[in-house]
């Protein structure tokens, strides 16, 4: 069976280590995963996983426990993973890049108990880890604690541990771009359906190969190795995502599948292009937030088909999928999902008009499971049995939707209502300009001024006042900047998704308008 033709009504209650073992004596030479040269069979990933599961039961770990995981894209990622999930731990998933006082949110809002950790992050964790009663030291002797690298004197034989389709086995973090992440809850059954909409949103067929380049502590990630189970598709790891490797990436482990989130497609668009940009097995780009107006260049450009969705960390990967509809739009919704859209009083919206995108599931444990010890943001986010996004949308008369960016990323100037994505889409298309991020910030009038954070392309200069100019014919006088700020990197979450929270309010110093002779035409 095709894996466009997959459907989660239609697949055994067979837990994610059920699938790992049966896959495994099925088909034991077959290989799951690349990284760097070596490959790992589906039953020597199935041998690691019972030997660390075991590992872990014998230091103390139980069905339930939360166990956090701060560990590189690696295949030993990957077996801790399912390691966890063959005994009914809870994981927890942690930003290898977090320090200070966000990677002590993580620990003290999740409250893990035990923890597997590479070596190199071991000065980062030294405030948490007195919270931590045990601790698994990847690659290296860590402070008081125990070696990874021992679970391979383990016994291979599967823990008998009885996991329910519905037991929760791990808290992805919400995405943390305008506040603090949260962990919601995941069980067996929506760890499976994410990946199951991926297949069926790319179409994908035994033996194709998917390039993983997405951190495992993002459920984008997570969902992508799951579904390597389910569809039977082999994966490419790479240790990190690069623009300027991706393409010779997708070469050499012959991609058939390149997955894109957030700024990716435009990074890989303003690479240099070469006489190779479709000299690869690529077939398919998949993912979500691909600019529409970037859909058919990128599309083009290296010869490969656009399949977009949207999904959200409460849900699952995706709850809207598009295969085969028009260029631009998420699709419509999966058949086990409604989706509509409301207005500020909750009330629907007219076709063509934006709303905020709400979903509710139709399938039996496919909801939202809720935040972990968060009852006040639980509370926050239901409308009955609606999830209220936060996203904006709008739907065509055929049915299709089409994301319309962030509720809270709406900013409100003159009386007048501004898309930050719209106007940041703008801006992304300066040919000096790499990315470009607005924010609103306090003006005398009691509402917001507008200030651009950019990051230009390597060796580019650019004056402010010329961008402005620039930026005149293709705004509305509203949506112009009045303030321009320059910036070496964006922080970033593990999507590629900037992280607003981060970006300095401040004025003072900033480059602004209102210093230069110009006026606005309006």
């Amino acid at each position: 069976m095709s894996a466009s033709h997959i459907d989660i009504a239609s697949v055994p209650e067979e837990t994610i280590s059920q699938l790992l073992q049966r896959r495994a004596q099925e088909e034991p030479d077959t290989v799951y995963l690349q990284y760097k040269g070596e490959s790992c069979t589906l039953a020597q990933l199935d041998r690691h996983v019972s030997q660390l599961a075991n590992r872990l039961i014998e230091l103390g770990v139980r069905k339930g426990d939360h166990v956090a995981l701060m560990l590189p894209n690696h295949p030993d990622h990957v077996i801790a993973m399912y390691a966890l999930t063959r005994l009914g731990a809870v994981r927890v998933p942690v930003n290898i890049h977090l320090k200070g006082a966000a990677l002590r949110h993580v620990f003290d809002s999740l409250k893990p108990i035990a923890m597997i950790a590479d070596a190199a992050h071991a000065g980062a964790l030294r405030d948490v880890q007195v919270r931590v009663p045990l601790c698994l030291w990847r690659g290296g002797p860590g402070e008081g604690g125990v070696s990874f690298e021992s679970y391979l004197d383990c016994s291979d034989v599967a823990p008998e541990v009885a996991i329910d389709p519905d037991d929760i086995l791990a808290l992805t973090p919400s995405s943390g771009t305008t506040g603090a992440p949260k962990g919601v809850l995941k069980s067996d059954r929506t760890l499976r359906a994410g990946p199951m909409a991926i297949l069926r949103l790319t179409e994908a067929r035994h033996g194709d190969v998917f390039l993983l380049w997405e951190s495992l502590h993002h459920g984008a990630g997570v969902a992508v190795v799951i579904s390597a189970l389910i569809g039977g598709t082999r994966l490419a790891m790479l240790e990190k995502f690069s623009a300027s490797r991706f393409w010779d990436d997708a070469r050499r482990y012959g991609a058939t599948h390149i997955h894109y989130l957030g700024s990716v497609v435009p990074m890989l668009l303003k690479q240099p292009p070469r006489e190779g940009d479709r000299g690869h097995g690529v077939r398919i780009a998949w993912g979500g937030g691909c600019p529409p107006h970037l859909w058919s260049d990128f599309s083009q450009r290296f010869g490969v088909e656009m399949r977009e969705g949207y999904g959200l960390s409460e849900m699952i990967t995706f709850v809207t999928a598009n295969p085969h509809g028009p260029a631009g739009s998420v699709g419509k919704p999966l058949e086990y999902f409604d989706v509509d859209l409301i207005d500020d009083q909750g009330k629907g919206v007219a076709d063509g008009d934006s709303g905020e995108i709400i979903v509710r599931a139709r399938a039996e444990g496919l909801g939202f499971l809720g935040y972990y010890d968060n009852p006040e943001a639980d509370r926050a986010a239901r409308r009955g049995d609606w999830f209220c996004t936060g996203d904006l949308g709008r739907r065509d008369a055929q049915g299709f939707y089409y994301y319309a960016g962030r509720k809270k990323d709406m900013l409100r100037r003159r009386g007048i209502n501004i898309s930050s994505w719209e106007v940041e889409r703008v801006f992304a298309e300066h040919p000096a300009i790499e990315e470009a991020a607005l924010v609103g910030v306090p003006s005398d009038l009691g509402e917001d001024e507008l200030k651009l954070f950019v990051r230009l392309k390597a060796g580019a200069e650019l004056d402010p006042l010329d961008l402005i100019k620039w930026s005149e014919p293709r705004l509305p006088y509203f949506q112009i900047p009045r303030y321009v700020a320059f910036i070496e990197q964006f922080p970033k979450t593990a999507t590629q998704r900037i992280q607003k929270k981060e970006l300095s309010r401040e004025v003072a110093g900033v480059w602004c308008l209102d210093d230069t002779a110009y006026v606005i035409r309006k």
